[in-house]
């Protein structure tokens, strides 16, 4: 086996005093992050970093928010893009820090301490959250174990009068505020309900897959009494001729005539309703002109009318002062 394919994570039995929550959107993100590299990649286990943001008090952890990390081909992470968007987050969100990084595996290995260290500048001991989309979720308890997450503690292993860098597993709950709770439900729902439009289109869908599969089994019928593979029914025949002649066929001048009329219809219908609203806006532009140049021509009306009166005051002054001095 590779070295560093090594798993670097301590036995089940040594427990991790971190008390860790994990809020529901880095695992959305985490999730679409994954799902967006494999449909690019056309890869099933492509690479996938980044960083998770939250706050620490103490041993008590909040994971709030993540986002994706630049890297080479080398596995190096793009520091610069780090600490830009990290800054960024923290212009809007104050109170979050850098508190660890994700990355999809089954278990640490020593690949993963080489990653580890790059992120110590950043935060003294920086969390590990893996994604685990292969690992079953069938345990008995409902709790936040049964999501394909596991999160890792780094610390120091002693062995043999030499040390090395592992992981130990902290376990985590799930915690949510309301906005959260609602957001994931729409989000889990598909945004059912967002939009009257989006539910009218999921109806005239299922119609509309419902006569095509009902098209599909009269069109095969037809072909299998055709080949002689099924006896006729000449009633069901009937049927269907009739309903094959009472369809508007595409070379019949009038039903032409008439749908043309009907789409030129919609199309003035359309066209008279923009011109509406246009001539509505021009009317109101018109309207805020006019009051803007009234107010201006009672400006200029007053600012003249003050100039006059100060000149009349002026001319007054200096002709009773000539006459003083005679």
């Amino acid at each position: 086996m590779d070295t560093d394919d090594l798993p670097v994570v301590l036995p089940p039995s040594t427990v991790s005093g971190l008390s860790l929550s994990l809020h529901p959107l880095p695992i959305l993100n985490i999730s679409e992050h994954l799902t967006r590299l494999r449909l690019q990649t056309r890869s099933s286990q492509p690479f996938v970093l980044g960083a998770l943001l939250g706050t620490q008090n103490g041993r008590e952890v909040d994971v709030v928010n993540s986002f994706e990390l630049a890297v080479d081909a080398d596995e190096k992470v793009d520091h610069g893009f780090l600490v830009s968007r990290r800054d960024q987050y923290k212009q809007v969100f104050p109170s979050l820090e850098f508190i660890g990084w994700y990355t999809v595996a089954t278990v640490p290995i020593s690949r993963h301490i080489a990653l580890h260290e790059q992120f110590t500048a950043y935060s003294s001991t920086p969390l590990l959250l893996l994604l685990q989309p292969s690992a079953s979720a069938g345990t008995s308890d409902v709790t936040a174990q049964n999501l394909p997450l596991k999160a890792y503690e780094p610390t120091v292993e002693m062995r043999n009068r030499s040390s090395r860098s592992v992981f130990i597993e902290a376990p985590f709950s799930v915690e949510t505020g309301e906005a959260e709770r609602i957001a994931v439900d729409w989000t889990a729902r598909g945004g059912e309900g967002g939009t009257s439009l989006e539910a009218h289109l999921q109806t005239q869908r299922a119609a509309v897959k419902m006569l095509h599969d009902r098209i599909a089994v009269l069109v095969q019928y037809v072909k299998d009494v055709i080949a002689g593979s099924t006896p006729k029914d000449h009633a069901t025949l009937r049927s269907l001729s009739a309903l094959i002649a009472s369809l508007p066929a595409s070379e019949n001048k009038a039903f032409r005539e008439e749908f043309d009329t009907e789409y030129e219809d919609v199309q003035l219908t359309a066209y008279l309703s923009t011109l509406t609203k246009s001539a509505n806006l021009l009317n109101d532009l018109v309207d805020k002109h006019t009051v803007i140049s009234s107010l201006h021509r009672e400006e200029r009306a007053g600012m003249a009318a003050r100039r006059r009166g100060g000149q009349s005051r002026g001319f007054g002054t200096g002709f009773a002062g000539h006459g003083n001095w005679d």
